[in-house]
């Protein structure tokens, strides 16, 4: 995702004298904006945090900086980082890759309800796991591991279905539901996500 990080005179303006030299640091998840977890960030950490684009803390207890992910492989990979307009308490924005809770849940909260805008980003996900699947137990593992042009071919299908439920007023919500879940397939068989279709949507706003 095409993101802007802090400039040079924005970390300058942050106020690190608050808490003696470290910054509650609020994680994002950047596809479906759910609250991962909170720590804290030194200088130090901020720094690496942007260089590495892997979020790192300062560890309070340990009294040393520790990267997310470093010991279990669940890292956080920086999308962007932003300050308050106290410049003490840091926004920042990642994408988790594995649960990011030690226990094992996707938040540092629980497993909290997904908001309705981050049920494609779980869709996709969860198709994404289906790949390497056994396709005599999983419809969408036998489009994935099919002929593209079939998965192509479906998302025509769809298309017309949720077209024509459009103008007839039959059940456009179900077949709209089965647009977006085969053209989500689509997507993953042709290498391509979620992600770079909102990259381009954005590439196209601004």
């Amino acid at each position: 995702m095409d993101k802007s990080m802090l400039t040079a005179e924005e970390v300058k303006r942050l106020d690190w004298s608050k808490g003696d030299g470290l910054l509650p640091a609020v994680i994002q998840d950047a596809r479906d904006g759910r609250v991962l977890m909170l720590g804290y960030m030194n200088a130090e950490a901020l720094e690496q945090t942007l260089t590495e684009r892997k979020v790192t803390f300062f560890s309070r207890s340990k009294k040393r900086l520790w990267t997310k992910g470093e010991t279990s492989g669940n890292v956080l990979e920086l999308v962007d980082v932003a300050g308050d307009c106290d410049h003490d308490t840091l926004l920042v924005q990642a994408i988790p890759r594995g649960p990011t809770c030690h226990l094992g849940s996707a938040t540092c909260f629980g497993d909290t309800a997904w908001p309705p805008v981050g049920l494609l980003p779980r869709l996709q996900a969860l198709i994404e796991s289906r790949r390497d699947g056994d396709p005599e137990k999983s419809y969408t593992t036998r489009l994935l591991q099919g002929d593209l042009a079939r998965c192509a071919q479906k998302v025509g299908e769809e298309g017309v279905e949720t077209a024509l439920a459009a103008v007839t007023g039959n059940k456009l919500n179900e077949e709209a539901a089965d647009l977006l879940y085969h053209l989500l397939v689509c997507l993953t068989a042709a290498g391509s996500s979620l992600d770079e279709v909102v990259a381009e949507l954005q590439r196209r706003r601004g």
